[in-house]
């Protein structure tokens, strides 16, 4: 019987060995070809699986095919890390951690990490930052010293179509409509300046000229995306082919050709800058890119409150970048497809770490501007009566004329809280300059629509005071008493934070005023790109009705 019972076990041990030897040798195989072989018909996370843990495996020659690229690689990068083209990623101490799992410093050494740990984070860290794409939250600015001194390092030097999470054609129009009102001249048939040497790149007009500026800035930026040698977000790459594009720039420098062109000449019905906005007009209907979404895809820039007074019933199918929206209809520019653009302040900003603190300013509330004003700036002077004879409240008259703007810089600068009142609109510089000098602002003005509020929460760092409580005697001064340090030191850090969202540059950087604009267009673009389809559900049914 026990003879029986081994000769009829001695098979089955024989199996289980041979069974054994065999996942041997599979399991080596696999290792040596997943090191040289990426066709190896075994897959590899099943290889991964099998190894015992504490095991590394040797960087795949073909990594970067395997990888897949992040789409806000172009984004400003959060937690100080930097993705790169190759699959790896580099941290600001230098540090290149590579996608087998291991880091490698710049010194040549090697810090190895449990694999399948490694390959898991990698996936939740794509998982998050495909989540934050879709939702087109803004990721904090890398720190200016530093990329103002290595640029290459925190931010990619070339940029392109591929890359860009916002394509736009621009119409190369005459010059007469953009930088030829700032007295520039091309050689030949030239139509833009040359960016790569800011030598060559005509400056703008300051006084109040400059807070209206953002044409020049837009255009500038996608001027430079197609320049090699100047580095920026590669959030807007302007393209060639309209049919390319998700958006259509028209590059007409209205600010400031209101500023500059609307007194009439002679028995002129209007001044040159009613001449250029009937161009305008007609250049745009001509455009294949017109008539293919009657202007729904066009940008279009009239950010001084009378810039494009003539052609705006006409454009205003367009995506509008506005100031407000004060002296328009809704059915003409409204908060759902245009977009509220900051003011370029007047004031310069005070550095983060030179900002002085509750305790260095001793003036409560800061005003000084216009007090006698239209429409519902008529508050202003409701509230100079209320605070004028209040002991630590700075409520004045004032201009940027002679030492006015020095003067402001200094106020604001010594002020806890600056008064942001509505005028003959809405919005104005002001609020701006306040957020520059690091000074809360108090905004008391019912109508007023904010840049990028829908991912910026400006209840952080301002009081909102609604105008009919602002008016009531002692009302705004008891109210801002009962703010204590504490609470006004959080928003004071707030805005220290923040202040880099509404700085204007060339070149631009993550997040500044030219980047989140571009942002907020590319948010709007999902609701503009919804109506054109809409607009076109029938297109085919209706030809040849007419």
């Amino acid at each position: 019987m026990s003879l029986i019972s081994e000769k009829s076990i001695f098979p089955s041990r024989l199996l289980s060995c041979l069974i054994a030897f065999s996942t041997m040798l599979l399991i080596s195989s696999g290792l040596s070809l997943l090191e040289f072989d990426e066709s190896y018909f075994f897959p590899k996370s099943a290889l991964e699986v099998i190894l015992v843990n504490n095991t590394s495996i040797g960087p795949s020659p073909n990594a970067e095919a395997d990888s897949q690229e992040s789409p806000i690689k172009n984004l400003a990068f959060a937690d100080g890390i930097l993705e790169k083209q190759d699959g790896t990623s580099e941290r600001r101490d230098g540090t290149l951690e590579k996608q087998d799992g291991t880091s490698e410093k710049q010194d040549g050494t090697l810090e190895k990490q449990d694999v399948a740990v490694k390959n898991r984070a990698i996936a939740n860290e794509t998982s998050e930052k495909l989540h934050i794409a879709a939702q087109q939250v803004v990721l904090p600015p890398p720190d200016p010293e530093k990329t103002k001194d290595e640029p290459s390092k925190y931010r990619k030097t070339l940029c392109d179509k591929s890359q860009a999470l916002l394509k736009v054609y621009m119409y190369d129009l005459p010059p007469e409509f953009h930088f030829g009102l700032l007295g520039w001249k091309g050689s030949g048939n030239q139509t833009w300046p040359d960016v790569s040497d800011r030598k060559n790149i005509p400056s703008y007009p300051g006084a109040l000229n400059l807070q209206h500026s953002v044409e020049y800035w837009l255009t500038l930026d996608l001027l430079a995306s197609n320049t090699e040698n100047v580095v920026r977000p590669c959030t807007a790459f302007r393209v060639q082919d309209s049919r390319e594009a998700d958006v259509v720039f028209v590059p007409f420098f209205s600010s400031l050709s209101y500023n500059r062109r609307s007194k009439r000449r002679g028995k002129q019905k209007g001044g040159d800058d009613r001449v250029l906005q009937d161009k305008l007009v007609q250049f745009l209907r001509r455009t294949k890119e017109w008539k293919r979404s009657h202007g729904r895809d066009h940008l279009i820039l009239a950010h001084h409150p009378n810039s494009m007074l003539t052609a705006r019933k006409k454009l205003g199918s367009c995506m509008l970048v506005l100031s407000d929206f004060g002296r328009y209809p809704t059915h003409i520019a409204n908060v759902e497809k245009d977009v509220i653009a900051p003011y370029k302040h007047m004031v310069r900003t005070i550095p983060a770490a030179n900002s002085p603190t509750f305790n260095d300013r001793p003036t409560l509330i800061y005003f000084q501007g216009a007090i006698y004003r239209k429409d519902g700036g008529v508050i202003r002077q409701q509230l100079y009566v209320i605070l004028k004879n209040e002991n630590d409240v700075h409520f004045k008259f004032g201009s940027i004329q002679a030492n006015g703007l020095r003067e402001a810089s200094r106020g604001m600068a010594s002020s806890k809280f600056c008064l942001n009142i509505a005028g003959d609109t809405p919005s104005s510089n002001r609020l701006f300059d306040a957020i520059a000098s690091h000074c809360v602002p108090v905004i008391i003005s019912d109508e007023i629509e904010l840049p990028y509020e829908d991912v910026l929460d400006y209840s952080k760092f301002c009081v909102f005071v609604r105008a009919a409580d602002a008016v009531r005697k002692g009302y705004l001064v008891n109210l801002l008493r009962d703010i204590k340090q504490e609470e006004w030191t959080a928003m004071w850090e707030k805005l220290k934070e923040i202040t880099g969202r509404f700085e204007y540059q060339f070149p631009s950087q993550p997040n500044d005023a030219v980047d989140m604009i571009w942002q907020t267009v590319l948010r709007k673009k999902t609701t503009t790109l919804l109506n054109v389809h809409r607009k076109n559900r029938y297109s085919r049914s209706s030809l040849g009705k007419d």
